[in-house]
């Protein structure tokens, strides 16, 4: 059994120490609505096993998940005693976890940068950072300002929105969009596909939906390539094939658009509930910068991830971790380990675990915090009175084994009379109004039958 030296965590045999055996005992449900509403008090729990604990992903799928700081950078910072390929994992080998568990759709294996290891993962990964590198932040910033301004041209004149599902949600669309060279047809396909499945509303049809879309847009790349994301991958010495390309900008588009619309969501809600930041609203960026830093210690938007599968059964801190099992990395009490709690206020901004760390640390942080800032940024320069609808104890939350995620963010604020221009050139299509001004705006924007039209009706007004 491979062995990582102690290091913050209680020695064997101490009371802390109730299970070495991740398989012992009643296993920590990570879905349904207790453990949304409050997560932490579960991590509390999970502390009494020692830097990891048996968790339960969903009904009969097996995990251990990692709440100590130094045992998760332990983890994520040595690749040679795990694996991040999901073929490993025993369970689903032998069957025990059934092909259509919703788990799978975050942990099943594909030939992409998440879940390959070693000189593959390093060359898919050049080809993305080098791509990503090339992101340009002004062209970045003014694109985020321009769908804020049409996505508060839908709502402005109502005096409220969900700013969930009809601002973070649907501005984080459009600028990914943007960023890979979507057109109008292939953007309304990747929303409907991805909304599909994130939300769970025929998620087949949706899943269908969504690989035809990439298809077609590395296709059009193939044979137009242009100034984004896309063609970018395509030009990278590393030759990436069409199965690649598909590949990777899934896992690039799926892990950004979930990841930033609750960052953006979680940011909001801090700002318009703590009356430390409340008031202070615009004495500059500074401001939604450190909202943002306080969301990502203590609520990342991606909570519990970084699937790994150990080669040979490990031992962390007195808690076995079984080989080919697998483990995940809870970002959200790692970063509120209780070891920190005398110190992280000293830390870095960047020491929290939000973007991950080690080889496969999330590439495109820069990008997101951005994107992050100056969406919250021109909202509320727009907006200057709004706030919260209801009482910030009474939101809910999304459940889920994997994010931080609100199920919306109803707010109000003084309405405004945009000018008859601005009026004219922002009203969208029946169909794309029907979608916006209902707080499921999923609905509108899935299914090959009802699939929205955001991204075309931001092109069409972006145009006029």
């Amino acid at each position: 059994m491979n062995s990582f030296p102690e290091s913050g965590t209680p020695p064997v045999g101490c009371p802390a120490h109730r299970s070495t055996d991740p398989d012992a005992g009643a296993r920590i449900p990570l879905y349904g609505p207790e453990f949304a509403a409050n997560p932490q008090a579960f991590y509390d729990k999970m502390r009494q096993h020692g830097p990891a604990a048996p968790v339960e992903l969903a009904p009969g799928v097996r995990a251990t998940l990692v709440t100590d700081y130094s045992a998760a950078l332990k983890i994520l910072q040595h690749p040679d005693a795990f694996t991040r390929d999901s073929r490993r994992w025993k369970a689903l080998q032998e069957g025990e976890v059934a092909p259509d568990n919703p788990v799978l759709g975050m942990m099943a294996y594909r030939p992409n940068v998440l879940f390959t290891d070693g000189a593959e993962h390093a060359r898919l990964r050049q080809a993305v950072t080098d791509s990503l590198a090339r992101l340009d932040a002004y062209r970045v910033s003014r694109h985020v300002e321009r769908v804020s301004t049409y996505l508060v041209d839908q709502f402005a004149r109502r005096g409220s929105v969900d700013l969930l599902n009809e601002y973070a949600k649907v501005l984080t669309f459009l600028v990914f969009n943007e960023l890979f060279g979507c057109s109008a047809e292939v953007g309304d396909r990747l929303i409907s596909g991805f909304t599909g499945i994130f939300d769970g509303i025929d998620a087949e049809a949706a899943n269908q939906e969504l690989a035809e879309s990439l298809v077609q847009l590395v296709a059009h790349k193939r044979a137009e390539p242009g100034d984004d994301l896309t063609s970018w991958l395509m030009e990278h010495p590393a030759k990436l094939s069409d199965e690649e390309m598909v590949h990777q900008v899934t896992i690039m588009l799926g892990a950004g658009i979930e990841a930033e619309r609750n960052l953006i969501a979680n940011g909001l809600l801090l700002i318009l509930s703590d009356e430390r930041y409340f008031g202070g609203l615009y004495s500059g960026g500074l401001l939604v910068e450190d909202a943002l830093n306080e969301v990502l210690w203590n609520s990342p938007p991606i909570a519990n991830y970084a699937t790994h599968f150990p080669l040979q059964d490990v031992d962390l801190g007195g808690v076995t971790l079984p080989a080919r099992q697998p483990v995940l990395i809870s970002f959200a009490a790692a970063n509120t380990d209780p070891a920190l709690s005398s110190s992280r206020q000293m830390l870095s901004t960047r020491a929290h675990l939000a973007w991950g760390s080690g080889p496969h640390a999330c590439p495109i942080k820069d990008s997101a915090s951005l994107i992050a800032v100056v969406a919250i940024e021109k909202l509320l320069n727009q907006l200057p009175d709004i706030e919260l609808a209801v009482p910030a104890d009474e939101l809910q939350w999304r459940p889920g084994p994997f994010h931080r995620a609100l199920s919306e963010l109803p707010a109000r604020f003084t309405a405004v009379q945009t000018a008859p221009a601005a009026r004219s050139a922002a009203t969208p299509d029946r169909a794309t109004a029907a979608g916006i001004e209902r707080t499921a705006a999923a609905a509108e924007a899935t299914g090959p039958q009802g699939r929205g039209r955001w991204w075309s009706s931001f092109l069409n007004w972006w145009r006029a």
